[in-house]
């Protein structure tokens, strides 16, 4: 998928889980949680349907990486290249 397309996958899961989100206005480089008025349900909620589209888990030590409608986008660039999706232990 082009970088487009999987922004427009993130949106779809976003949508699944808050349908009252305009995409036209949200700032795709923003926070979330500053511009949604979603709780820690939602955003879990947000995960599974991302995880799904993915088609793989996202452990939770990841979630901190799916703060924007671009991170979740280049989290799903890493999933469909085949690279590892989980941060590197720290040392």
């Amino acid at each position: 998928m082009t970088p487009r397309e999987l922004e427009g996958e993130v949106m779809r899961c976003l949508t699944e889980v808050a349908p009252e989100v305009d995409a036209a206005t949200l700032d795709r480089t923003r926070p979330f949680r500053e511009q949604l008025d979603m709780d820690s349900i939602d955003f879990l909620r947000f995960v599974v349907a991302l995880s799904k589209a993915a088609g793989a888990d996202i452990p939770e030590r990841d979630y901190a990486r799916l703060a924007t409608v671009e991170a979740c986008a280049s989290y799903l660039a890493q999933a469909q290249s085949g690279h590892e999706l989980t941060s590197p232990a720290p040392p």
